[in-house]
C-alpha cells in the first residue's frame, strides 16, 4: 500500500480533530500536500464533521490551487449549516467566477440552505436563475431547497410553483411542501396537500405524519387526526416515538385526554418529550392534579424533567387557581433540577398571583424577571385587573403596552371594561380616543370547527358560508332552547366595551363566531356527539354564557379552545368553574 493510501485509509477512521491535524502532519512530511484527493478528504472531514472547524477548514480551502467541484461543495455546506451562513454564498459565488469547478446540486442546496438562513430574497431568486441556466431546474433535491429557501423568505406562492413544476416528486419533496405550508400558518394548504397525496398514491413516512398531525393540532382537525392515527397503526408507525408523542400532542390539544392516554400508555418506550406532551396536555385542559401525579411518576422512572415539564405544571396550576402549589413548582425549577425560569414560566406566574387577586406581587414578578418583558405578561396581568377592577395596576399595564409598540384594540378594550365596571365614562371615552387616534386596528375573531374531514371557519356576522341561511335560522332556534333552560341573550344589551372574541369596541351583535361554529355543529352531527371549537381570541363571557346553556339544552359536551385556555362544557357546567 502506496503512502498516499495509507494516509487515505486513516483518514477515513478519522473521528476528531486531534487526530485530523495529526494525519494533517504526516501529509506534510510526506510531501501529499498537493495530492488532491487527500486535501479533499481533509477538507470535507473539517467543513463537514462535527468534530471539525470552519476556521481549520478555510486554511485548508485557502491552500488547494484549483480547488474542485467537490471541494466547494464542502466548504460551502460547512458554512452554510454553520454559524456564518452569509460566508457560504460568498464561497458560492467565488465557485460561480471559478475555471475549474461548476456548481452541482450539492453546491446549490447548501447555497440555497444558507440562503434561506440569512433571510435574502434577492440572492434566492438570483441562485434559482443560475439553477435554470445550469439544467438543474427539475433536479428534485435543488427543487426541494428552493422550495424551502422560498418559504423561508416568505414567498410561499413561488415554492408552491416551483413545487408543481416539478416533473417528478420523492416523499422529501410532498414532505417539504407540508413543512413549508405548517412554516407559514397555513394549515389547511397542508392538510388539502395531504387530501392530494392520497389520489396520487403517495405513500408517507414518519415526517409526514408528524408533520400533518402538527396542522391538525393548529386548526382543531381531530377527525383528520384520527384517520392519520389509523393509518400510523395499519402501516406500522405507531412505534416511531416522534409519531406517538405528535398524537399526544394532537389529542390533549383537541382535548381528548382519555385518548392521549391511551396513546402514551401504549408506548414501550418515551423521551422527556412523551412525558412533556402528556403533562402539557393535561395542564391546558385545566387538570392540575392529573398532570402532578404524572409529573410524580416521571421522576420515579428516572426521567429528567426540562423547562417545558414546568410549564406545563405551571399552566395546569394556573388554569385551577393552585397558587401555593404554582409557587412550590416555579422554585422547584431550579432549586432541584437547575433549570432557569424562561419568559413563559414568569407568565405563568403573574397569571396565578393576578387572577388570586394578588396583584402587587405580580407586578413585583414582572419586575423581578430578567427577560425584556414580553406584551403577552402585561396582557395577562391587564387581564387580572379586569377581573378584580383594579384601574391602577391596568393603567400600568397599558402603559407600558404602549410604550412597547404592542398595544392593541384588545388591550384598550379590557382597560375600557375596568372603567366602566367602576363608571368611570371618562375613562372608557379615553381608550375610544386611544383607539381611534393611535389608528389601533381589532383582531378578526374567527372560530374553526370540524365536521367529517373539512374544517369550517366562521366570522362575527359571517355571511360567507354557503349555508349561511339555515345556520342563522338554527341559530334562533339554539338560542330560544338555551333560553329555556337560562340563558339571557345579550342581543338587546348594550356590551360596554369588553373583551369581546370579537374585538368590537361595543357589540351588540348576537352573532359571533363561535355560536354560528356551535349551532353549524349541532345541525352537521348526530346527537351525543361532541363538539369541538377552536378560537384564536379569547371566549367572550356572553358566548361562554351560551356554550353553558347550549351543553345543557341539547345534551351536548362543547369543546372551546380559545387563545388562553379549553373550555369543557357539560351538562351547564364548564370546566374551568368561571376561573379564566
Amino acid at each position: 500500500m502506496s503512502t498516499a493510501q495509507t494516509v487515505l485509509a486513516l483518514l477515513q477512521g478519522c473521528n476528531t480533530l486531534r487526530r485530523l491535524k495529526a494525519i494533517h502532519a504526516r501529509v506534510f512530511v510526506h510531501g501529499l500536500q498537493s495530492d488532491p484527493s487527500i486535501s479533499a478528504k481533509l477538507l470535507h472531514f473539517c467543513a463537514v464533521s462535527v468534530s471539525g472547524c470552519l476556521a481549520y477548514a478555510r486554511t485548508l480551502f485557502d491552500r488547494i490551487e484549483c480547488p474542485q467541484t467537490h471541494d466547494w461543495s464542502s466548504i460551502i455546506r460547512g458554512f452554510a449549516v454553520g454559524a456564518s451562513p452569509r460566508e457560504a454564498l460568498l464561497y458560492y459565488n467565488g465557485m460561480l467566477g471559478s475555471s475549474f469547478s461548476f456548481a452541482d446540486s450539492h453546491s446549490f442546496s447548501f447555497a440555497l440552505k444558507a440562503c434561506e438562513r440569512v433571510g435574502d430574497e434577492q440572492k434566492c431568486r438570483e441562485i434559482h436563475g443560475t439553477v435554470i441556466r445550469s439544467g438543474y431546474e427539475m433536479d428534485v433535491v435543488v427543487c426541494t431547497n428552493l422550495m424551502r429557501c422560498y418559504v423561508g423568505n416568505g414567498l410561499v406562492e413561488v415554492a408552491q410553483k416551483v413545487f408543481e413544476g416539478m416533473s417528478v416528486r420523492d416523499l422529501v419533496s410532498w414532505n417539504s411542501m407540508i413543512s413549508c405550508y405548517s412554516r407559514a400558518g397555513l394549515h389547511h394548504e397542508a392538510l388539502g396537500l395531504y387530501r392530494r397525496m392520497r389520489k396520487e398514491n403517495v405513500g408517507v413516512d414518519g415526517f409526514t405524519l408528524v408533520g400533518l398531525l402538527s396542522c391538525c393540532v393548529h386548526v382543531g382537525a381531530l377527525n383528520m387526526g384520527v384517520e392519520l392515527h389509523r393509518r400510523a397503526s395499519r402501516e406500522g408507525f405507531l412505534g416511531n416515538i416522534y409519531v406517538a408523542n405528535a398524537l399526544i400532542d394532537l389529542y390533549g390539544k383537541c382535548g381528548d385526554l382519555a385518548e392521549a392516554l391511551f396513546v402514551f400508555n401504549g408506548m414501550p418506550k418515551r423521551d422527556v418529550f412523551t412525558w412533556n406532551s402528556m403533562i402539557t396536555a393535561y395542564g391546558v385542559n385545566g387538570c392540575a392534579d392529573e398532570a402532578v401525579l404524572l409529573f410524580r411518576q416521571m421522576l420515579r422512572e428516572g426521567v429528567q424533567p426540562s423547562s417545558i415539564t414546568f410549564l406545563g405544571l405551571l399552566l395546569g396550576c394556573s388554569h385551577r387557581g393552585l397558587l401555593d402549589k404554582g409557587v412550590e413548582f416555579f422554585h422547584m425549577m431550579s432549586s432541584k433540577f437547575n433549570l432557569r425560569p424562561e419568559i413563559k414560566h414568569y407568565g405563568c406566574m403573574v397569571d396565578l398571583y393576578g387572577r388570586a387577586g394578588k396583584l402587587e406581587k405580580a407586578l413585583e414578578i414582572i419586575g423581578t424577571s430578567p427577560f425584556l418583558v414580553d406584551p403577552v405578561i402585561w396582557r395577562t396581568l391587564l387581564g387580572s385587573c379586569k377581573i378584580h377592577q383594579n384601574v391602577r395596576i391596568g393603567e400600568i399595564a397599558i402603559k407600558n403596552l404602549v410604550q412597547l409598540g404592542a398595544c392593541n384594540a384588545g388591550d384598550c378594550i379590557l382597560l375600557a371594561t375596568i372603567y366602566a365596571e367602576c363608571n368611570d365614562k371618562q375613562g372608557v371615552a379615553r381608550m375610544r380616543r386611544l383607539i381611534k387616534s393611535q389608528g389601533i386596528r381589532t383582531t378578526p375573531g374567527w372560530s374553526w370547527i370540524e365536521i367529517g374531514n373539512q374544517v369550517h371557519r366562521f366570522f362575527v356576522d359571517d355571511q360567507s358560508h354557503p349555508d349561511r341561511d339555515e345556520i342563522y335560522r338554527k341559530l334562533e332556534e339554539v338560542i330560544y332552547r338555551a333560553s329555556l333552560a337560562g340563558y339571557v341573550d345579550s342581543k338587546f344589551q348594550l356590551i360596554m366595551p369588553d373583551l369581546t372574541c370579537e374585538g368590537h369596541l361595543e357589540s351588540s351583535s348576537k352573532y359571533h363566531s363561535e355560536k354560528l361554529a356551535i349551532t353549524f355543529g349541532l345541525a352537521g352531527t348526530p346527537d351525543g356527539t361532541n363538539i369541538r371549537i377552536v378560537k384564536n381570541l379569547r371566549i367572550c363571557r356572553d358566548c361562554h354564557s351560551f356554550a353553558k346553556f347550549v351543553s345543557q339544552a341539547f345534551s351536548r359536551e362543547i369543546i372551546v379552545r380559545d387563545r388562553v385556555r379549553f373550555h369543557h362544557f357539560k351538562g351547564g357546567v364548564c370546566s374551568c368553574k368561571e376561573y379564566w
